[in-house]
């Protein structure tokens, strides 16, 4: 029901015949006979608005890769000219594409379950009758009611006005709301800052003016993010890499050496295979989509994958205390009469306000529960509470032919500097009290300055109810070194004294945002040293973001109501409360659909935990990438065999990446997520690859020196497959550091699993692995600890020149 149509009906009650206005009667929409005819047209709302991918679009995403076709090329070649077991690099391939499309599909089956709960459900009038319905099930000409915090989801004309204010800022980028009256068109991807209505529906499905912004802003993306866009920097120049040095070693084996053809064809594969890092896209998916269902696990939707990241790199979170520190609900705990006012007609006009708002905040919503309706009085005029304003009002006729107009709000806005009521204002907002006050007004209530002169009539004590897990919630970000600002509409020293309460460090110091620089710079400075701000406007919150982010710092930004729309939109991450309005929820990167602050250390974690592993297996995998291509340059230049048929990289690969980085990948991490990706990767992964291809091509050499007769390089290879992993294991070890028991678990299973395969005859001849005679093997292990010794030295050299 709209405020007009409430005010036109003498709703609010008790009214006889006599002294009732005339009534005008609302529209009662479609009938269902209209709306079953505009459904067989096709003329519905039916724009596939999806939290994920389709089914289809993650089957085709995990197989048609670039490096899955040059493999699986390459993998045909093998299965026609060298033994199943040089072909295995095949199998596994597919086996992490299943993977990969299952822990997909879960996340996809998780956040689609999810996005049905949290999907918002505009209110449509039909029959005469209003229903909340699916976005999807509106249809051409429906009558869609809206009021504060509501989104319009379809293009139309307004209907129906009651002071109806709307913000098209995502849409025009103009700030200021707009006043909209009947006849006026409404833009999908706007909404209700104040005051209520009703619009026809005149566009839907693909024609509506945000549709297409709307299925884009909230399909389940894997792109947009540093990590992504780094591993895709990353491929591109192993790309460049891996064409010239393949085109080389081709020609070197097939051409220029005059050996077996078959056998020259298997260690030319051998030699590109393990040039392309394909596992590492694999595991960021697979890592990612683990994160999503854990989340959803607890309840919070993760509207854009990325988000998971973004949260991970987070340092700043500004919290709106209202709905996030603090319960929605409110008790009111006193009334203070001023200036002689009678109390029992203070209630009645209480009362009356309450009654006048048909969409109550919480502060209305918990006056209406201590002051029931005056029934003799009608409200002729409202003016709806706005977050920019700091007010609300109503005119009423009191029964008793006396008129009146009242507003009801911030102390601190309606009185003037210096009002001797304030002071006994900030004695109770010290206490964390909130404190309404009800001023009765001589002008009208359109008037620009309507609060000019008003006269203070009573004080409304309220207080707010904490959440029982806040205080923990900030101790954990400020635990983690992230700083908690609490930026919010409410007097600055009451915002102060509930975040006192919580623990919340340099609480004691409040700013009021009123006296904040306009100027960025200097605005930022004062976000940096202040950590509670009251009497924020809308605007100023953007603002806010803004500034931070001017400083460097990545920005959290929470809410629920629709006065935080601007920030969250502006902010890297926003995080919406699953009971806010729908515009939030729709802004928002994440919601909490469970309502719960303390949701949101889980998802920091989770950020965290998928970037730095992220960031710590990658090395691995890179590092196969420089040592493969390092040893392929070098065996052209040397004109000698290339050393490995592709079942020796395939168990390398295996036990010091595949296996080892799946753990690792899924570990728990707390390391805040740092920028630069790719150099934070390389730094490690070049000189790791160097040492390692040096290395393995010395005892090589060495070997080739050794042996001698038909079994030379059967020997060779099994020498220079042993310093490979030895050093590659030595990679394996620094990067699992800090240790923890599975973790030294983990390097030494894999450890074992090699030593199996030296030991056990069948697994020799499988993996045509044969340590020869005592002195190569020994020398081997020697060059492998040298090697060691060289990464140790890098590692830590690296750290101190190229601090990330």
């Amino acid at each position: 029901m709209t405020q007009r149509a409430k005010i036109d009906t003498g709703a609010g009650g008790g009214e006889s015949a006599s002294t009732a206005p005339p009534v005008v009667h609302r529209a009662a929409g479609l009938t269902s006979a209209e709306v079953a005819e505009r459904v067989a047209r096709g003329e519905v709302n039916d724009v596939p608005v999806r939290s994920s991918r389709s089914t289809t679009d993650i089957i085709r995403g995990n197989v048609f890769t670039r490096f899955n076709a040059i493999i699986g090329v390459l993998w045909v070649i093998m299965l026609f000219v060298a033994p199943i077991q040089d072909s295995l690099f095949g199998f596994v391939i597919i086996a992490n594409t299943a993977i990969g499309i299952i822990q997909e599909l879960r996340a996809k089956k998780t956040l689609d379950g999810l996005a049905v709960i949290g999907e918002a459900k505009p209110t449509v009038r039909r029959d005469g009758v209003t229903a909340a319905v699916s976005t999807s099930e509106i249809v051409l000409g429906d009558l869609i009611e809206l009021g504060p915090g509501d989104k319009v989801v379809v293009d139309g004309e307004v209907a129906e006005a009651d002071s109806l204010e709307i913000d098209e800022s995502l849409l025009t980028g103009e700030a200021d709301p707009v006043v909209k009256k009947p006849g006026d068109p409404m833009m999908s991807g706007s909404f209700v800052v104040a005051g209520g209505g009703a619009f026809t529906a005149t566009k839907v499905g693909r024609e509506a003016y945000a549709a297409q912004l709307a299925e884009e802003a909230s399909r389940f993306t894997l792109v947009h993010s540093e990590l992504r866009s780094g591993i895709s920097t990353i491929l591109k120049y192993v790309t460049w890499m891996m064409v010239p040095t393949a085109i080389g070693l081709i020609i070197s084996q097939l051409v220029v050496k005059d050996t077996n053809f078959k056998d020259s064809v298997a260690r030319t594969v051998g030699g590109i295979v393990p040039m392309i890092p394909e596992g590492l896209v694999l595991l960021t998916s697979v890592a990612f989509a683990i994160g999503v269902i854990r989340l959803g696990r607890k309840q919070c939707l993760v509207q854009e994958l990325p988000a998971i990241e973004g949260l991970a790199r987070v340092d700043v979170v500004c919290l709106d205390k209202t709905g996030t520190l603090t319960e929605g609900g409110m008790d009111v705990t006193e009334l203070r009469p001023l200036n002689g006012a009678d109390e029992e007609y203070v209630r009645k006009v209480l009362g009356a306000l309450g009654e006048s708002d048909p969409r109550p905040n919480a502060s209305l919503q918990a006056i209406i529960d201590a002051y029931p309706d005056a029934e003799e009085w009608r409200c002729t005029e409202a003016l709806p509470f706005s977050s920019a304003r700091k007010y609300s009002g109503a005119a009423f006729s009191e029964g008793n032919g006396e008129s009146s107009s009242w507003l009801l709000g911030a102390p601190d806005v309606l009185l003037p500097v210096g009002d001797p009521a304030l002071a006994e204002i900030d004695h109770l907002n010290e206490q964390g009290l909130r404190v309404l006050l009800l001023a009765r007004t001589t002008r009208e209530l359109d008037a620009p300055d309507v609060a000019h002169e008003a006269r203070p009539t009573a004080l409304v004590v309220l207080e707010q109810r904490l959440r029982p897990d806040a205080a923990d919630t900030l101790a954990y970000f400020a635990d983690q070194n992230v700083a908690a600002k609490v930026i919010s509409g409410d007097n600055a020293v009451s915002v102060g004294a509930v975040a006192g309460k919580l623990g919340l460090s340099g609480a004691a110091n409040t700013v009021d945002a009123r006296q904040l620089p306009a100027e960025r710079e200097e605005m930022a400075k004062a976000l940096d040293e202040g950590a509670v701000f009251g009497r924020v406007t809308p605007q100023q919150k953007r603002d806010m973001v803004g500034a931070l982010q001017s400083h460097g710092h990545t920005v959290a930004m929470t809410g629920d109501g629709v006065n935080d729309v601007l920030a969250l939109k502006d902010a890297d991450i926003g995080v919406s409360m699953g009971s806010g309005s729908e515009a939030t929820r729709a802004v928002a990167q994440i919601v909490l659909l469970n309502n719960s602050f303390a949701t949101l250390p889980s998802v920091v974690a989770e950020g965290r935990r998928v970037i730095g592993n992220i960031t710590r297996v990658a090395t691995l995998f890179l590092t196969k990438t420089v040592y493969s291509v390092l040893l392929a340059i070098l065996v052209v230049c040397s004109q000698v065999e290339y050393p490995f048929l592709p079942r020796h990289l395939t168990l390398l690969s295996t036990l010091t990446i595949g296996v080892p980085a799946f753990f690792l990948a899924l570990a728990p991490n707390k390391e805040r997520a740092r920028p630069h990706f790719v150099k934070r990767v390389m730094r490690y992964a070049i000189p790791a690859g160097v040492v390692a291809a040096a290395a393995t091509f010395t005892t090589y050499l060495l070997a080739r020196s050794h042996y001698t007769g038909p079994g030379a390089l059967d020997a060779e290879t099994s020498a220079a497959t042993l310093t490979l992993f030895l050093v590659s294991m030595w990679v394996l070890a620094i990067i699992a550091r800090p240790y923890t028991w599975w973790r030294l678990c983990l390097v030494a299973t894999m450890g074992g699993g090699f030593l199996l395969v030296l030991v056990v005859p069948w697994l020799q001849d499988f993996f045509a692995l044969k340590l020869v005679g005592v002195t190569m093997p020994w020398t081997a292990v020697a060059v492998a600890a040298a090697g060691a010794g060289v990464l140790e030295f890098a590692w830590r050299w690296v750290d101190r020149k190229f601090p990330a």
